[in-house]
């Protein structure tokens, strides 16, 4: 008989992140592996994808959640950091890298591959310093466990941050005033190509520990931008001033970009610093990959963004708290409301109520109000949330887990539900359901006040939102009639 050979089986951690998404993705198309993914919570993962991976709940800060995730498993991934969480991120990744490593090597795993920074020590910023201790947690151990230990600098794919600022930046600025760190030299990468170097890392030929930097042409952020505004057939001019600090430019991001002030202000001091490669490692162990040019590479994520072709986005998921649905994908707890109801006698059939619903937000805009809902997002941005402008993933469908503008998507039942909570800053918890039954909408806004000034906010904006919700719920069930390509005199 045919030897037979029983498949590796391949563990993702961070599978609902923006690498981790497209990691899972890729692999399941290749069809050559078991899949398991590690996840904090398992609503979060796509109905699609949950069919055909093994999954399996747990924390890295919790050493005793990771003996069952990684049992029996060959080569696992770790693709986790702490960029944007709390101040003492640096001490939560060192912890998530031991318990992770500790636990491998408890499991018999016989590979660990690790998506980190480029950069030095000497001069790398505080979050990119934090990615190179990381990398030496998990390879202290070179006799017990392998660790290929992949770097990158900046990443260009539809929906990566350092692309958001970019096309944002270009497509809002024809001229624009620069800090000198524009002037910084790094080589980005094709989110395409790190998912290769990764892929191929998991049968890669090599016994010891072994760090590869990737990446393609040398550039400076001035010329990344200048290109980039090139490929989109765009003529701009930047003027590199010394007078912007980090602080006025972590601003200057989050007015004209999607990107919060946390995680700008992480990238722009990632920026000042210059993030080349410092090994041909990726030449000589992976010859089999040319990475694609920049132009190349923001060709591609502006390719799948007119196609609505974006698999992650930089929002999808975070050490940050916001961006866990466990805890709030139920308003039970909510003691103030605003309710509105509108039948749908008209025409409109249930399955097109909810599909217009899930149409709300992003380029499509928040109907007859939305320059009150832009206000808002300015200052949301201002004061240190999303804002809302961080748009939506697709313009046509939304799922568990995705971002949409200051919301996220913590409910979604197919034709029935959809539960968004509120991540711009207010003095309590905020959810937006709809409802969607055979003859009418139900959408309720449901507030949890902290304190005096919870209160206040909410009987402060009750005026707006009887406008803005009222227009909103009616605007949806009309909408849905045009789904069908009908009219209300049709109807």
């Amino acid at each position: 008989m045919p030897e037979t050979h029983a498949k590796k089986t391949v563990l993702v951690t961070g599978a609902t992140g923006y690498i981790g998404r497209r990691l899972v993705n890729r692999l399941l198309q290749e069809q050559k592996y078991d899949i398991r993914i590690l996840v904090r919570n398992s609503h979060k993962v796509q109905a699609a994808i949950a069919e055909k991976v093994d999954i399996r709940e747990g924390d890295t800060l919790r050493a005793d959640t990771l003996q069952h995730a990684l049992q029996d498993v060959d080569v696992a991934f770790y693709l986790i950091h702490s960029m944007g969480a709390r101040d003492d991120y640096r001490d939560l990744d060192r912890i998530s890298a031991e318990n992770f490593r500790d636990a491998c090597i408890a499991a018999g795993v016989k590979r660990l591959i690790y998506l980190g920074g480029l950069g030095v020590k000497n001069s790398a910023s505080k979050h990119l310093l934090s990615r190179i201790e990381t990398g030496e947690v998990l390879s202290a151990a070179p006799n017990a466990l392998q660790v290929i230990w992949l770097r990158a600098g900046v990443i260009i794919g539809s929906g990566s941050a350092s692309f958001e600022i970019i096309r944002n930046l270009c497509q809002k600025l024809p001229v624009m005033i620069t800090p000198r760190w524009v002037r910084s030299r790094t080589q980005p990468i094709g989110v395409e190509d790190v998912l290769a170097y990764l892929v191929t890392s998991i049968t890669l030929a090599h016994r010891d520990n072994l760090i590869v930097d990737i990446g393609s042409e040398n550039l400076s952020f001035q010329e990344m931008m200048l290109q980039a505004a090139s490929v989109m057939g765009l003529k701009r001019r930047l003027f590199p001033v010394p007078i912007l600090s980090p602080r006025l430019s972590s601003y200057w991001l989050i007015l004209f970009t999607p990107i919060p002030y946390k995680l700008a202000s992480a990238l722009v001091e990632g920026l000042k610093s210059e993030t080349v490669l410092q090994n041909d490692n990726a030449a000589c162990y992976f010859p089999e990959i040319q990475p694609c040019s920049f132009k190349e590479s923001v060709s591609t994520a502006l390719k799948e963004l007119q196609h609505n072709q974006v698999i992650s986005r930089w929002c999808d998921s975070s050490a940050g708290q916001s961006c866990d649905i466990r805890d709030f994908d139920n308003p039970a707890g909510a003691i103030l409301r605003d309710v509105r109801i509108v039948s749908y006698d008209n025409g409109a059939r249930q399955e097109d109520v909810f599909r217009s619903v899930c149409a709300i937000g992003g380029d499509n805009g928040w109907f007859r109000y939305d320059s009150l809902w832009k206000l808002r997002g300015l200052v949301d941005k201002l004061i240190g949330g999303y804002g809302l402008n961080r748009g939506r993933r697709s313009a046509t469908e939304l799922r568990l887990g995705d971002a949409l503008d200051f919301w996220k998507v913590v409910d979604l039942k197919p034709g029935k539900r959809l539960l968004l909570h509120a991540q711009m800053k207010v003095p309590g918890e905020a959810w937006l359901e709809f409802d969607v039954q055979p003859d009418q909408l139900v959408q309720t806004a449901h507030f949890l006040p902290k304190g005096i000034w919870g209160r206040l906010y909410w009987y402060s904006v009750l005026p707006v939102h009887y406008f803005v919700f009222t227009n909103m719920s009616k605007t949806i069930v009309a909408n849905a009639l045009s789904l069908r390509g009908l009219t209300r005199d049709d109807a």
